[in-house]
């Protein structure tokens, strides 16, 4: 789940204006953007549906002859990614994965790494995708540290497939007049390590004046820092909308936690792939154009009360 993570003009989030899990017993999603701009598109890669131009047919010899794409996912992100009460692996990510292999003749396999190591794994050929809520930003595709701003490595390629923002959610009933990124100088702030939202509190903590830092505890996986706040170690928690929102309907059966202010910092989701693979990338695109055009991309988006954050075409590296 790399939202998760760079920061944009405003504040910063794991999409393009996403919808709204309503709070208030129904999923509500409100969208503020699509993915018409920027990136680039194949036309002729929703053929694949069809079988006119076969998807499967560009994908790299070695991946079609193993029939596997070994996915990269920090599995503990829902409604992304995370484990049932059976310990089966389910979420937006893993059926969007499964309808991508159908398409691709292959088996996706999802493996569970910590978010911040996942692009590094990548490099490292532990997988041939990472699918984890990941932000397509320009910093990710180029290799670039969003702190330090220096060249940390190749960077990857993202087909984008989602938009989303994020999102600060506080005890319910106790939102200490937090609503704004700035409210949160002087208090603390639990969040998922090498996430958007942990990018976004280092960057708002240095506009902090009078020596009201943010306290920022960040961890491995965002299940941890929800609950840390639950037990009242923290002020606030951030994550993207989807899994904040989910978080507060769902948690204590609603009573745990409240979403406050508004999102920000909407970006797209990226399948990110490492650099050089450029025919693996074509084909999930072109997998990806297939299922929008068959519909059911539709269906398992809709599945899980998420429609807002619908893209209708794939796009390579469209984030900024």
């Amino acid at each position: 789940m790399t939202a998760r993570t760079t920061r944009r003009t405003t504040a910063k989030s794991r999409i393009a204006a996403v919808g709204a899990i309503a709070v208030a017993g129904t999923m509500l999603l409100t969208a503020c953007g699509d993915q018409t701009k920027g990136g680039s598109t194949t036309a002729d890669s929703t053929k694949s549906a069809t079988g006119a131009s076969s998807a499967a047919d560009l994908l790299p010899p070695d991946i079609k002859a193993k029939g596997v794409i070994k996915v990269g996912s920090d599995i503990a992100y829902p409604p992304v990614e995370f484990k049932d009460g059976s310990g089966k692996v389910v979420g937006i990510d893993p059926d969007l994965g499964a309808a991508l292999g159908k398409e691709l003749g292959v088996k996706f396999e999802f493996e569970n790494g910590t978010f911040d190591t996942l692009i590094s794994g990548l490099r490292a050929k532990r997988y041939q995708l990472a699918m984890s809520a990941i932000t397509d930003t320009k910093d990710r595709q180029e290799g670039i540290d969003s702190e330090t701003k220096k060249k940390v490595g190749e960077g990857v390629d993202f087909v984008d497939y989602f938009t989303a923002g994020v999102s600060i959610y506080t005890k319910k009933g106790d939102d200490q007049g937090i609503k704004t990124w700035s409210d949160l100088c002087g208090k603390k702030i639990a969040v998922q390590r090498g996430t958007v939202s942990h990018d976004l509190a280092k960057a708002e903590s240095k506009k902090c004046t009078g020596g009201k830092k943010i306290a920022i505890e960040s961890y491995d996986t965002d299940l941890e820092a929800q609950t840390r706040l639950r037990s009242g170690g923290a002020d606030a928690g951030s994550s993207d909308f989807p899994v904040a929102a989910y978080a507060v309907k769902t948690s204590g059966g609603g009573k745990d936690f409240q979403l406050v202010g508004e999102q920000v910092e909407a970006a797209p989701y990226g399948i990110a792939i490492a650099k050089g693979n450029d025919q693996l990338t074509k084909a999930v695109e072109a997998a990806l154009n297939a299922i929008i055009k068959s519909g059911e991309y539709d269906k398992i988006i809709a599945k899980w009360g998420v429609e807002a954050g619908a893209v209708t075409e794939a796009k390579i590296n469209g984030g900024s």
